[in-house]
């Protein structure tokens, strides 16, 4: 089974690199695009018939 974690930062950080990437669409005539953020995926294999609740906890823990 493949899991899925989304890593971003708090909306109080400043993204230089979300702002960058808005500039660049704002130049290129993507002017209604009012925010970029720029963040992680990372895909986690697990072994399949795992218990929800204690999958749950292991990425939670893996996460942080």
């Amino acid at each position: 089974m493949k899991v899925a974690v989304k890593v971003r930062l708090k909306k109080s950080i400043l993204d230089p690199q979300g702002k960058a990437v808005q500039n660049a669409l704002q130049h290129l005539g993507f002017d209604d695009i009012a925010g970029v953020r720029i963040g992680k995926l990372i895909e986690l294999e697990v072994p399949d018939g795992k218990d929800p609740a204690e999958l749950q906890r292991m990425i939670e823990d893996a996460s942080r």
